[in-house]
C-alpha cells in the first residue's frame, strides 16, 4: 500500500533525511523523503497504523498529515523560491536580537510578523540597559573627574548635579534611538508586521496571541524565532518582597540621589550601579556575595575591588542578606555580620530568561536549568523549525551576541547557512577602570587540554598611563605554550573597553604574541599596552626607550 504525506517544519536537506529516518525505523515502512515538495512517499505493510507514522514524525519535531487525491496542498501553503522567497517567519520579542533577523529575513523576501508583549519596542539594551546605563556613567565619570583628579595644577571642586535633568538626557536620548533604530524600521518595510500582545506556542508552527486591545489571534509560521529577552531576577530573601526595592530598570533612571545606597550584588550591571551611584554623591555599600566578579579570573575582581575602595565604596565580601525589611523610610538588611541599613537598595543579581510563559515545553523546546532556551551553533533549537537568540538563551547575556545570533538566525531560517562564533567574543564591564575580556582564560584552557603560558603587564609600564597619571590596572595575555598562538586577554585599565578589540581581531586570526609584539602602534596610546605585553613573552620591556620597536 501506498501512501503520500505531507510534512510541515522541514527546513533543509538534513531535516528531510531525519524524518525519513524515523519513518523507515518503524515495522514495515519504506519511505522517501522530497525537501522541495514537502512529501514523503511511503509504502506501507498491510495493518499498519498509520496513526504511529505521523507520532514518528513528530516526536522528531515537524509534524505530518495524509494526502488524498481530492485534498489540498498540506500546510504550510507558502512555496519558497531559491533564499526566503514566500516564506512566513514569526519572530516573539522586539529587542535587537529580533531585530537583526527580521531585518535580515526580510531582505531574503520572507514575510516577517514580529509578536512584542510589552508597551515599547527594542528590548533591554536601548530601553533599560546599555544605552541610558553608558549616559549615566559618563556623567558620573565626569562629575568624579571634576571631584577629584591627578594633575596638581587643576584644582578639584565639588560638582553641581541635576539628577531631574540628567534622566530627561537619558530619555530623550533614549526615544530619539527608539525611533531612530526600531520603529522607523518596522514604518519603512512593508516585510515586516507588528503585532502587540502575549504569544505562547499551540503546536510547533502555531502561535496563539493573546493581543493588548483584546481578542486573540493565531498566527501559523513556517520557522519561528523566540527573541524574548531576559528580565531582573530578585533573590528569595525573606522581606524582600514587601519592601520598595530598586532594579535596575528603575536606578538607571532615577531622580534623586539615594543618601546611602546598598546594593545586593557583585557582578556587571552591580559593580556598574554602584560606581555610578557613589561619584554621583551616594553612600555606597555592596554586598557580594563572594567577591566582585567572581566569575572572572580573580585578579580583575580583586582589581576592582581595591579601586572600589579607594573611593570610598564600602565593598562586604562574602556578605549576604538573610533578611530584609522596610521601616521608617529605610531599608534594613540582616547580614551575618548584623544589620546593615541605607534608604535605597538596588537588587542586581543578574537577569532571567523570559521564557516561563511560551509553553515551551509541551513542543519539546529544551531548556536549561536558569530557563534559557538551549540553542546550536547555527542558533536552532531541538526542534529544527525554532530558532532563538540573545538573554533568553544558553548563550551570553550580551547585545551584540543577540544581534549576531539573530542575523546568523535569520539566514539559516531562509535557506542559508551561518555560525554564530564566539571563540573570540570580548566582554566589557563599565566601570573605571574598565574590565574587558576575550577569548579563553588559563582554566577554560586547561578544561580543553591547552597548555598555556600567559603573561601580566602592569599599566605603570604603559607611557600612556604614566602621562595620564592612572597607573592602576594590568594587561594580561594567555597564548597556547609552544605555538605562542594568542587565545585570551584580560584587561583592568581606564579605556579596556577601546583596547580589547585589538586582541579580538589577534584572537580571531591566530596571530602570535611575537607578531602582535611587532605591530606598529600609535605612541601614547592605551592599546600599545596589548604590544608592551606581547613583547614580554620574549624581552624585558623595563629595558626599552619610549616606543622601541
Amino acid at each position: 500500500m501506498q501512501r503520500t504525506f505531507a510534512i510541515t517544519g522541514m527546513t533543509c536537506e538534513h531535516c528531510a533525511r531525519t524524518v525519513e529516518a524515523a519513518l523507515n525505523a518503524l515495522p514495515g515502512v519504506h519511505a522517501e523523503v522530497a525537501y522541495p515538495a514537502r512529501r514523503a512517499q511511503i509504502e506501507l505493510a498491510d495493518g499498519t497504523d498509520e496513526a504511529a507514522l505521523i507520532e514518528a514524525v513528530r516526536a522528531k519535531g515537524y509534524d505530518a498529515r495524509t494526502l488524498d487525491d481530492d485534498q489540498a496542498p498540506a500546510e504550510p501553503t507558502t512555496t519558497l523560491d531559491g533564499d526566503g522567497e514566500g516564506l512566513r517567519i514569526a519572530i516573539i520579542g522586539s529587542g535587537s536580537g529580533a531585530f537583526a533577523a527580521a531585518i535580515r529575513a526580510a531582505e531574503a523576501g520572507a514575510q516577517v510578523t514580529m509578536i512584542e508583549s510589552g508597551d515599547i519596542i527594542g528590548g533591554t539594551c536601548v530601553n533599560v540597559g546599555c544605552v541610558p546605563s553608558k549616559i549615566q556613567i559618563r556623567a558620573a565619570e565626569l562629575a568624579q573627574h571634576q571631584r577629584a583628579n591627578p594633575f596638581d595644577g587643576l584644582a578639584d571642586h565639588a560638582p553641581a548635579i541635576d539628577r531631574p535633568r540628567i534622566a530627561a538626557q537619558q530619555h530623550s536620548r533614549v526615544e530619539e534611538l527608539r525611533q531612530a533604530k526600531y520603529q522607523k524600521i518596522l514604518d519603512d518595510n512593508p516585510g515586516i508586521d507588528m503585532r502587540r500582545g502575549r504569544a505562547r506556542f499551540e503546536d510547533a508552527h502555531t502561535l496563539f496571541v493573546d493581543l493588548q486591545g483584546g481578542g486573540q489571534e493565531r498566527i501559523t509560521a513556517d520557522r519561528v524565532l523566540i527573541a524574548t529577552g531576559a528580565s531582573p531576577m530578585i533573590p528569595p530573601i525573606p522581606g524582600l518582597a514587601d519592601t520598595p526595592y530598586w532594579t535596575s530598570d528603575e536606578a538607571v533612571f532615577s531622580n534623586e540621589t539615594p543618601e546611602h545606597l546598598l546594593v545586593i550584588g557583585a557582578s556587571v550591571v552591580a559593580v556598574e550601579q554602584a560606581q555610578a551611584f557613589r561619584r554621583l554623591g551616594s553612600k555606597v555599600t555592596v554586598l557580594a556575595r563572594s567577591t566582585l566578579l567572581s566569575s572572572e579570573v580573580p585578579d580583575l575582581g580583586a582589581g576592582l575591588t581595591e579601586a572600589f575602595r579607594a573611593e570610598g565604596i564600602d565593598v562586604r565580601e562574602h556578605t549576604q542578606a538573610s533578611a530584609v525589611r522596610y521601616e521608617a523610610g529605610q531599608f534594613v538588611l540582616e547580614t551575618q555580620n548584623g544589620p546593615i541599613r541605607g534608604d535605597r537598595l538596588l537588587i542586581a543579581t543578574g537577569r532571567a530568561p523570559n521564557t516561563r510563559d511560551l509553553g515551551l515545553e509541551q513542543i519539546g523546546v529544551e531548556t536549561d536549568k536558569r530557563g534559557g532556551v538551549k540553542v546550536d551553533a547555527h542558533l536552532r533549537t531541538r526542534i529544527e523549525h525554532i530558532y532563538a537568540t540573545g538573554d533568553c538563551t544558553d548563550l551570553p547575556q550580551l547585545v551584540y551576541v543577540a544581534a549576531a545570533g539573530g542575523t546568523r538566525a535569520a539566514v539559516n531560517m531562509t535557506g542559508g547557512e551561518a555560525t554564530l562564533d564566539l571563540s573570540a567574543m570580548p566582554a566589557v564591564i563599565f566601570t573605571e577602570p574598565q574590565v574587558a575580556t576575550a577569548g579563553l582564560d588559563e582554566g577554560q584552557a586547561r578544561v580543553r587540554g591547552i597548555a598555556t603560558e600567559t603573561r601580566t603587564l602592569g599599566l605603570e609600564n604603559v607611557p600612556r598611563a604614566l602621562a595620564n597619571f592612572e597607573t592602576r590596572g594590568f594587561v594580561k595575555l594567555i597564548a597556547e605554550a609552544g605555538s605562542h598562538r594568542l587565545i585570551g586577554a584580560q584587561i583592568l585599565a581606564p579605556e579596556a573597553g577601546e583596547m580589547i578589540q585589538t586582541a579580538v581581531l589577534a584572537i580571531h586570526t591566530g596571530m602570535t604574541v611575537e607578531a602582535l609584539g611587532n605591530l606598529l602602534f600609535p605612541y601614547l596610546v592605551h592599546v600599545e599596552a596589548l604590544k608592551l605585553c606581547a613583547q614580554t613573552f620574549t624581552k624585558n620591556v623595563e629595558q626599552l626607550s619610549c616606543c622601541a620597536g
